[in-house]
């Protein structure tokens, strides 16, 4: 008995198996879902790491000799800016899936990496103004990496945009796709901005030609916490927001097929 229900159990582990390979994300036109992993672990590490953000930035990385405690703002400012364009990458990657017809469930991700992108752009620029009144004497001005900045919030908006411009839902996913991978071209002329042009903005202090890092070793540490609360942050945002789209592309599909059983009977 126990021979039989072994091997039953290795059928049923076998069909499953071939299941999930069918429905692979490399298989060319899948258009299903991602596994959907429980997020209860991720969050907790999630919110461990931004625990960790806030005592280096605020309570062991000492205030800053020139700017004082406005400096602290760069804590957030920076991870933002790095989640952006982080998920500028995804979208453009997903993009190139779309464009590859890999798949509906890459327009999901691209969708949800660029609406990440484009909140943590605009937190980077609003963080951005606060910081520069006291330390430049203005909210505003059009230097380099600003403008660089805007341009890129503005690019990730119209892959946002772009796929309500058509009625059909395939053809605006194509179109975000375009833009998102035309779109990524702004990550480096934002990043290396302060580096080709004249500006009033600081160089990069640790994405930057080799050489020292000039950052105090409690304020990079601050800084790398930052980061990679943002990052785990941001991944748990885009599974979370991809799992929303598959279950609102899901409901349709569920009605019409209950419509249909309904006049079947």
């Amino acid at each position: 008995m126990a021979d039989c229900d072994a091997g039953a159990a290795g059928l049923e582990w076998g069909r499953q198996t071939k299941a999930v390979f069918a429905a692979s994300p490399s298989a060319p036109g899948w258009s299903g879902t991602l596994p959907h992993r429980d997020t209860c672990p991720h969050s907790a590490v999630a919110a461990l790491a931004a625990s960790a953000a806030l005592v280096t930035g605020l309570v062991l990385a000492p205030a800053d000799a020139v700017q004082g405690e406005a400096q602290r703002l760069m804590y957030v400012h920076v991870p933002a800016a790095w989640t952006a364009y982080t998920a500028f990458t995804v979208t453009a990657v997903s993009g190139l899936a779309v464009l590859a017809r890999r798949g509906t469930v890459w327009d999901r991700v691209g969708r949800a990496a660029a609406e990440l992108g484009a909140g943590m752009t605009a937190l980077a620029v609003a963080l951005g103004m606060i910081w520069g009144r006291p330390v430049w004497g203005v909210w505003w001005t059009w230097d380099p990496r600003l403008v660089a900045t805007l341009a890129m919030l503005l690019a990730f908006l119209t892959c946002l945009a772009v796929r309500r411009w058509h009625g059909d839902a395939a053809r605006g996913a194509r179109g975000a796709a375009v833009a998102g991978v035309a779109g990524f071209a702004m990550v480096p002329v934002t990043h290396f901005s302060v580096l080709w042009w004249r500006t009033l903005h600081q160089p990069p202090s640790v994405l930057r030609p080799p050489g020292d890092v000039p950052v105090d070793p409690p304020m990079l540490a601050a800084l790398a916490a930052g980061v990679l609360a943002f990052t785990l942050l941001g991944c748990l945002v885009v599974a979370r927001r991809v799992r929303a789209l598959d279950a609102a592309a899901a409901a349709p599909a569920e009605h019409v097929s209950r419509a249909a059983l309904g006049r079947a009977a």
